[in-house]
């Protein structure tokens, strides 16, 4: 059998790998346009920034190493031009310009995404740059060498463009953030993200929310970067980080379904409409577990796992693909943000009923030195308890949490099963309360009917007419500062004090972070008081999602 594959990078290359370690005598050609196959591609923004000091670290596999090792036909430099699906061959177009046809018994497409480019004035000028591949990364690595970047400017905000800000800010760069949305990182909860908001501008970052960037233009010894709303900003280097779009031409040309979001179409096993044809990586769509509605989810991890068992697929087996669920994590300015599933935002744009909780504890035992806390937002099923999707925003332990949260996603477990989940303890690593099960256990709360929550944005617009705010935080922490209107009285006063609180009136309680918010609740529900709610995830989650955007001025 005779086997091409359209692209070396991440899905192609494992599924080269896998087809030799399946089948020795099988003819594999390997048909790649750049220079490189299997390099680090979410690895560039650590290199530009110094973090990974040596460019070949960047390079898994050189195309003569694997060559050697799994005797397959390496062909770098060599572009696929064009694919008859009827003589079931392939154009390759070679360095040279030099054109020659192949042909193939089975095809595997892996051609990945191209980055979204922003239709506007002055995006070739000198300067500016896309990160991508290792030609970009090159190109951006030598224009900061050979320039002084005092400003930087990353135009988009998700998890590459924060990544390539931190890079560039340890540069010694001053960066700004432009972003159509009104959040970074779009995928997570806006209440999520208003976390990173905060640390970031807390890291000197300026953060130019809802604005569309309309030109680039050269300034003096620098650029400009103009937006639709007026603003101009002077900056000495621009990234473009809007997000990528699947890279179909090949496929479309050949007359290869597309789907719905733009991807090729692919069946449980991954093959095309050619049953001859297989595709990939960031160039399919297929639907999403919980969904079931196609999507496109661009990260290597799946890409990778796409790649295995396509290759035992072409030679005979049926094994399905299960989807992904688009677990995302990065490092940004010393925290750790991570996402899977679905956020309540798009839960609420499909009209599919949720609950949330929100808790913020910490990595490990408080008694043992280093303890940092974390933010984690779950999402699940008002009625089973379902699990869809989670996020959390911390330091120390946030991977292992994720991963966590992320199995038991795919596995359709409840946040009861979550409960269940035994977790290695020993102070260094966790508590005896571990922060997954502390996240369930506030979730089966608010599902049993044993809190009844009050999330931030119904209690931004209803608690300067509340009936009643009864702030159950310390006297030392009220003097800092409170809600309009709110009375303190400290939880471990609250018995005592009880005959000061209206039974006629609606109560909602508050404090920094729920816990002792839970705790007044359930003094009051136990005392005959019926209705009473709690602020979800406190003033940590109301107070970051409520404060203005505070631009820093750049000298």
């Amino acid at each position: 059998m005779k086997i091409i594959i359209i692209g070396g990078v991440a899905g192609g290359a494992t599924a080269a790998a896998r087809l030799r370690r399946m089948d020795e005598k099988a003819e594999i050609i390997l048909l790649e346009k750049g220079k490189y196959i299997s390099y680090a591609n979410c690895g560039l923004p650590y290199y530009i920034g110094g973090e990974i000091a040596e460019r070949e670290k960047l390079f898994l596999q050189t195309p003569e190493a694997f060559s050697l090792r799994y005797r397959i036909d390496v062909r770098v430099n060599n572009e696929v031009i064009f694919i008859d699906r009827a003589k079931k061959t392939v154009s390759v177009r070679m360095a040279s310009e030099d054109i020659y046809q192949e042909k193939y018994d089975k095809l595997i497409i892996s051609t990945g995404a191209v980055p979204m480019l922003l239709n506007m004035p002055g995006i070739n000028l000198d300067g500016v740059f896309i990160l991508r591949n290792i030609n970009d990364t090159d190109k951006i690595k030598e224009y900061v060498t050979r320039h002084l970047v005092r400003k930087a400017i990353i135009i988009g905000g998700g998890f590459i463009g924060l990544e390539m800000a931190d890079n560039l800010q340890q540069m010694g760069a001053q960066v700004s953030i432009v972003e159509l949305s009104n959040q970074v990182l779009t995928p997570m909860d806006f209440s999520m993200a208003s976390l990173v908001h905060q640390h970031l501008m807390a890291k000197g970052v300026n953060l130019y929310l809802e604005q569309e960037v309309t030109s680039c233009e050269r300034f003096d010894k620098g650029l400009k970067v103009n937006t639709r709303s007026g603003i101009s900003l002077n900056t000495d280097l621009v990234i473009l980080s809007v997000g990528v779009k699947p890279e179909t031409t090949l496929a479309r040309t050949a007359g290869i379904e597309l789907g719905t979001t733009g991807g090729i179409k692919v069946n449980s096993y991954l093959q095309t409409s050619d049953e001859s044809i297989y595709a990939i990586g960031d160039v399919i769509e297929y639907p999403n577990p919980l969904t079931g509605l196609p999507w496109i989810d661009p990260l290597a991890g799946p890409a990778n796992r796409q790649g295995r068992i396509v290759a035992d697929n072409v030679l005979g087996a049926s094994i399905p693909y299960e989807g992904s669920i688009g677990t995302a994590i990065a490092g940004i300015f010393g925290i750790t943000v991570a996402s899977t599933g679905l956020p309540g935002k798009q839960l609420y744009k499909l009209d599919i009923p949720y609950l949330s909780a929100t808790v913020h504890p910490f990595s490990h035992a408080t008694y043992y030195p280093g303890a940092t806390m974390m933010s984690i937002k779950i999402t699940f099923c008002p009625e089973t308890g379902k699990l869809y999707g989670a996020q959390i925003v911390g330091q120390d332990g946030v991977d292992k949490r994720i991963d966590e949260f992320a199995l038991a996603i795919k596995r359709g477990c409840t946040i009861y099963d979550l409960t269940e989940l035994e977790q290695a303890y020993a102070p260094p690593y966790s508590s005896a309360k571990d922060p997954v099960a502390i996240a369930a256990y506030v979730a089966q709360n608010i599902l049993t009917g044993k809190m009844k929550p009050v999330y931030w944005r119904e209690f931004r617009d209803v608690h300067i007419k509340s009936e009643f705010l009864l702030d159950v935080r310390t006297p030392a922490e009220f003097a800092t500062g409170s809600l309009p209107n709110a009375v303190n009285i400290p939880l471990d006063e609250l018995r005592d004090r009880i005959c000061e609180l209206p039974r006629d009136k609606a109560i909602d309680v508050f404090c920094i972070v729920g816990l002792r918010g839970y705790l007044a609740y359930r003094i009051l529900t136990l005392n005959g008081f019926e209705r009473v709610r709690n602020l979800v995830g406190g003033l940590k989650i109301y107070k970051a999602a409520t404060a203005p955007i505070i631009i820093r001025e750049i000298g």
